[in-house]
């Protein structure tokens, strides 16, 4: 039987990465700076055994749709933290069956599913 693949890599194009890597720091997310040789400044963080970065967007590779979901620890938390900065809270929390959740969107529009277990 062959092994499943793990997800490696997600990178997301946002307007602005300073801004984008706050928001997301609201969730716990810590980023390094990066570069690459002759590529452009981006952040970079490890979440769980996934690199998480964010790029910025440029004509060739511009913001795009994109929903994606994180676990966190205290969802009363992160919605608190959310709010308090004003970013969009696209549905408050409900139980459901993989625990709490809620969705936010990030400052591009990106909506983020988060759970708490």
């Amino acid at each position: 039987m062959t092994e499943q693949p793990t997800l490696s890599l997600v990178v997301i194009r946002v307007s602005d990465i300073t801004r984008s890597a706050e928001a997301y720091s609201i969730l716990g997310i810590t980023f390094q700076q990066e570069q690459h040789g002759n590529g452009p400044v981006h952040y970079s963080s490890s979440v769980g055994e996934t690199i998480f970065e964010l790029y910025p967007a440029t004509e060739r590779s511009p913001v795009t749709s994109c929903r994606f979901g994180f676990a966190v620890a205290c969802m009363d938390d992160v919605i608190a933290k959310w709010r308090e900065r004003g970013r969009e809270i696209v549905a408050e929390p409900i139980d459901s069956p993989w625990g709490l959740r809620a969705v936010i969107a990030d400052p591009d529009g990106h909506k983020i599913e988060l759970t708490q277990h």
